[in-house]
Parts: C-alpha cells; sequence; structure tokens
C-alpha cells in the first residue's frame, strides 16, 4: 500500500500486517484497562474503540465481538505467565542471582500495568468457573511442572524440605497479583518510609524476599552450598 512520500518524491510503500499488528495491540491493552475498571458487562465495544481512536467497524475487523476480544485479553496475560514461570525455575540452576532477575521480570509484568491483575481478580469473581478453566489450560500444567522441581530440588538437600511446593507456589502467585491490585488502596496500611521507595516497589521488594527465602536453603546452612544448581530440565 502506498502512503506518504519522502521529500524525494518516492512514495513511502507501510507495511499493512504491522499497522494491524500495531492496532491489535493497543486494541489489547485498552480492552484490559477498561475491562478491569469497568468489568466486562460495564464496557461496551464503542468506549474501547473511541479509547485508541478508530471506529467501532474497525475493531470489529481486528476481534469479531466483544467477547472474542475479552478472551484475548485474558489468553495473552496467561499465556505470558505459560512462558515465563518456567524459566523461573532454570534460572534457579544458576543461583539465587538468577532467581532474583527472572522473580523480578514476572513482578515487572503486572507492576507495568497493575490492570492486569486487576482484571484477573475481577474476572475471578465475576467468572471463577470461567477463570478455573483458563488456569486449568493456560497456567496449572507449569505450575504442576515447576513443583515437581520444587520437590527434586528438597530431596537434593537444597531447597526447604518443610515447603508444600504446590501451595508454595500458588501463595507466591496470590500474593504477586492481590499485592499488585491492593497497593494503593490499602497504602493506609504501609506507612510511607522515603528510604524504601514507593509502595508498590515496597510491596515486590519484600514479595522478592519471602519468596527466595521460602524456597532456598540459607547459603550457611550445614551441607549447603549457595547458588549450587538444581540439577534439573525444565
Amino acid at each position: 500500500m502506498v502512503g506518504k512520500r519522502h521529500t524525494n518524491g518516492r512514495p513511502i510503500v507501510q507495511n499493512a500486517e504491522n499497522r494491524s499488528s500495531d492496532m491489535r495491540e493497543q486494541l489489547l491493552r485498552a480492552a484490559t484497562r477498561l475491562f478491569a475498571e469497568r468489568g466486562y458487562d460495564g464496557t461496551s465495544l464503542q468506549s474501547i474503540a473511541d479509547a485508541v481512536g478508530i471506529k467501532k467497524p474497525s475493531l470489529l475487523h481486528h476481534f469479531e465481538s466483544k467477547d472474542a476480544l475479552r478472551q484475548a485479553v485474558l489468553d495473552e496475560l496467561l499465556e505470558r505467565w505459560r512462558e515465563t514461570l518456567p524459566r523461573l525455575m532454570l534460572a534457579a540452576t544458576a543461583g539465587r542471582g538468577q532467581f532474583d532477575a527472572v522473580t523480578r521480570e514476572i513482578v515487572t509484568f503486572f507492576a507495568e500495568d497493575t490492570n492486569r491483575a486487576r482484571l484477573l481478580i475481577r474476572e475471578a469473581l465475576d467468572r471463577p468457573e470461567d477463570m478455573r478453566r483458563r488456569l486449568r489450560r493456560h497456567v496449572a500444567p507449569v505450575v504442576a511442572h515447576l513443583a515437581q522441581t520444587v520437590k527434586r530440588g528438597q530431596q537434593r538437600g537444597e531447597l526447604h524440605d518443610g515447603a508444600d511446593a504446590e501451595a508454595y507456589l500458588f501463595q507466591s502467585i496470590i500474593l504477586l497479583v492481590c499485592g499488585s491490585v491492593f497497593s494503593e488502596s490499602f497504602s493506609p496500611l504501609l506507612p510511607k518510609c522515603s528510604e524504601h521507595g514507593r509502595p508498590l516497589e515496597r510491596l515486590h521488594a519484600e514479595l522478592l524476599r519471602l519468596t527466595k527465602t521460602g524456597l532456598f536453603v540459607a547459603a550457611d546452612a550445614p551441607g549447603t552450598i549457595e547458588g549450587a544448581a538444581l540439577g534439573v530440565t525444565v
């Protein structure tokens, strides 16, 4: 497709596929925000189209219905978990430094747009059975695999043997999602302290500390080696 022209008179060929992909991403972001703020029932397709500056028929060119858009939003969000969680345990094989890096990546995904976590909670409350189906399909297989990884690390004496692997992963996810959502509205419970940063930053830093402390055996414990590899493949 020929669009604008360079100053030398030659046409700029615009990539329709790239433009379509960019618009799709804009629609997903806008839908995530509006579904999180107003709920699915309280959000119209027109309001999503208005948020990105297009007409409603143009939105329907990318997503055939509001439900199709909702499904795409949730599938993309949960797919990110499915891609990232296995890397968390792989990183643990390289020691705590890599574990920290990947955990921060997961935290950052929710911190950069708290609407992602807010939408998960809203959907879990409004459509619990649908959310259970999505979690079973997207996240549960990965979490089950990670739980086995934790158990093997426990057998080797490198991870806390008293930890309930499945419950540990469950609680870590709940802490992350809920901490991201409620950090602002519950901020009065977290007194201001300039040396520790903003509330959300403090909560995420503490989440990192808790998840690491709850998983790794202390470096100075008898028979342990700091950063010892788990010796597993995910």
